[in-house]
């Protein structure tokens, strides 16, 4: 029998050594300055926010002419250079991905490129992560919405009370059902944010 090999998480030295690696790729095939713009686990971890793994690096946006704009789809040549990574690396497939795209279009909160944090991995790359702050807005809706490690993930971040009511009433315009806000209500107190549940 073949041994079957597993596939690699992310840690913060092997987020960077892919993204080098990705860097390389574009070199190579001498793509276009390339700028993304990424949230989830991979931001949190490259901005020492919480210290944890992930699978992926979730792109939100893209940046062109210091313009966001939408990732869907991302561009082949993209896709093709972190198809070689994924190989050399041993990491899932969609390691690089943009299935968060979709909230690029729903709205971003307000000031949200302004709070990007760039790192220049090369000439050919750039990686703008979000803020911690836009952590805790993505970090609240998709707690409320699907719990799990984003919930880790939210208290990790150690928000303030006026931070969690910011970020519940964006998250109300993302989802202005009565259902929603009463579950971002029972979320806050359950965590012991009763405060910010009170004021919601």
């Amino acid at each position: 029998m073949g041994l079957v090999m597993t596939k690699q998480n992310l840690d913060s030295s092997k987020l960077l050594h892919s993204l080098q690696l990705l860097h390389e790729q574009l070199l190579l095939i001498d793509a276009p300055k390339t700028e993304l713009v990424v949230c989830g686990g991979s931001a949190l971890i490259a901005l020492d926010l919480v210290l944890r793994t992930t699978q992926d690096l979730d792109i939100i946006a893209l940046i062109r002419a210091d313009e966001l704009i939408d990732s869907e789809p991302l561009p082949e040549y993209l896709i093709s250079a972190a198809n070689q990574v994924a190989r050399i690396l041993n990491l899932p497939i969609d390691w690089l991905n943009n299935r968060p795209a979709s909230q690029f279009n729903l709205g971003l909160p307000e000031g949200f490129q302004e709070r990007l944090v760039p790192k220049i991995i090369g000439d050919k790359l750039t990686i703008h992560y979000i803020s911690r702050y836009d952590q805790i807005f993505f970090k609240t809706y998709a707690s409320a919405d699907r719990g799990g490690y984003h919930v880790s993930d939210l208290r990790a971040l150690n928000p303030t009370e006026d931070e969690l009511l910011a970020a519940a009433q964006w998250c109300m315009k993302q989802d202005v059902s009565e259902a929603f806000s009463l579950t971002l209500q029972d979320m806050f107190r359950q965590l012991g944010w009763k405060n910010v549940s009170a004021r919601i």
